[in-house]
């Protein structure tokens, strides 16, 4: 029983001598407050602007869940589920070694509960667990970019691929500490796959096809969440002998991107979005749930134009943009080129006039241009203009004006190969319409009389003739 006072007295010496010990080492020196800095947050293809300071801050990253209604194709409607309204997300811009703070809000009008997972956080779930919220809830947490890249986030909420496949994915870009060099132009596009109950650019509102997505038979491929987002007003604008930078992710779920630039050869290619680059590369290979830089500089006048190059989902399902590039002609790097007959070849025949054709009344007229604005837009562009050295013109069209009846054909039929309109050389195909008779006079009809200044000139049944001889 002795021993047991001993064993007491030894025990306070040790603690005592420990305390002792901690009280000698010297005191850990408390972390510095960071500065606080709320990150701009802009809608893509435009995305916040280089780092330029030189030390860690508090980044505060606000975004919100939005569920929304609006075209995913002219005349098709779509609900997607987004972060902060846009597909992709907004990208997020932040440096090495900076502390993230991400709060995330779910609107009181939305439906369904989500979260988000960034790809750049190092800790189980990307930080999913912490921001799972019903709808009309908000969520913090914060991480430390600790490996400089370029990472996509997404919404991890069951089941996973049908909230990536309404659009919940973007990226975020961790800098490293030295920066990145200067370039003249910045762009951000992400490429997804959509599956929709209708076919491609089906009109009205459509619903989301669960089997397709299991299937992987997407209906749309496209660049930044719509048909013809990189067309028209969204087409990428750059000047011969700017330095480009692209920043390109694929939210997925499901297919992978051969990203390819039609006219331009990438300088430098960081793979996988990390920092080793491979240089003069034709066309990048770009995982779901992955990125790639490219970087590039154009170097003479005319629109380049970006594809997947598994190219029936560039020109069948929408992964198509354009990049106008403007500056003076450089002959000796690029020529206009020379076409000629061969010797002893005949001359094209001269395609045999319709009959006439009673006036478009107001209703087939409307029809018309639906079907055009569904169908023909996204490539010949609303104006009918086309896409120089892509897409013919079909506004003030000579070829048009002159065989609207082999207009006709194409759209019944399909083309490919070389034809001249207005005096430019065009050589690419066209696939066949699914369109039944009257949407292919409507349009061919709403085409000659409101962008070439003509009138009708083709009927429904003058249609049906025409699809009757090619059957047979």
């Amino acid at each position: 029983m002795r021993s047991l006072p001993l064993r007491l007295a030894g025990t306070c010496l040790a603690t005592v001598s420990a305390l002792l010990t901690l009280q000698a080492l010297p005191a850990v020196a408390a972390e510095p407050a960071l500065p606080v800095i709320h990150q701009e947050l802009l809608a893509p293809p435009a995305l916040p602007p280089q780092i330029t300071r030189k030390t860690p801050a508090r980044v505060v990253v606000n975004l919100t869940v939005e569920e929304i209604e609006r075209e995913i194709a002219p005349g098709t409607r779509y609900t997607f589920w987004t972060f902060g309204g846009t597909v992709p997300g907004k990208m997020i811009r932040v440096r090495e070694g900076d502390t993230v703070e991400l709060n995330l809000q779910n609107l009181a009008g939305n439906k369904l509960p989500h979260n988000i997972d960034l790809h750049a956080v190092t800790g189980p779930g990307g930080g999913a667990g912490q921001t799972l919220i019903a709808p009309g809830n908000q969520a913090s947490f914060t991480f430390k970019a600790l490996a400089p890249g370029l990472y996509v986030y997404h919404c991890a909420t069951a089941p996973v691929g049908m909230h990536v496949a309404n659009g919940m994915y973007g990226m975020i870009l961790v800098e490293p500490k030295e920066g990145m060099s200067k370039v003249d132009k910045e762009y951000y596009v992400m490429q997804g796959d959509f599956y929709t109950t209708g076919g491609y650019r089906a009109p009205g509102l459509q619903g989301f096809d669960m089997q397709k997505a299991i299937d992987e038979r997407p209906t749309y491929v496209l660049f930044n969440g719509a048909d013809g987002a990189l067309t028209g007003q969204g087409t990428l604008t750059a000047k011969a002998g700017d330095k480009v930078r692209m920043f390109f992710g694929v939210g997925g779920p499901n297919t992978v991107s051969s990203f390819h630039i039609i006219g331009a050869i990438f300088d430098k290619v960081y793979t996988e979005g990390g920092k080793h680059f491979q240089e003069n590369v034709q066309t990048t290979l770009v995982p779901a749930g992955g990125s790639t830089i490219v970087e590039f500089v154009p170097k003479v006048p005319g629109n380049l134009t970006l594809v997947d190059h598994s190219l029936t989902r560039a020109f069948n399902k929408g992964a198509v943009g354009l990049m106008a590039v403007s500056g003076p002609e450089r002959l000796d790097l690029y020529g206009k080129g020379v076409k000629t007959a061969l010797n002893g070849a005949k001359p094209p025949a001269v395609a045999a006039k319709a009959p006439p054709v009673p006036a478009a009344t107001s209703a087939q007229r409307v029809r018309g241009k639906s079907v055009y604005d569904n169908t023909c837009a996204a490539c010949h562009l609303p104006d009918g203009k086309g896409v120089p050295g892509v897409f013919p013109p079909l506004a003030n069209s000579d070829f048009f004006q002159e065989r609207p009846y082999e207009m006709a054909h194409i759209v019944l039929h399909g083309r490919s190969g070389e034809l001249v309109v207005n005096g430019e050389h065009y050589n690419s195909v066209m696939p066949a319409q699914d369109l039944d008779d009257d949407d292919v006079a409507a349009v061919i009809n709403y085409v000659s009389t409101d962008m070439n200044g003509g009138k009708a000139v083709i009927t429904p049944a003058q249609v049906k003739q025409m699809r009757q001889v090619k059957a047979n």
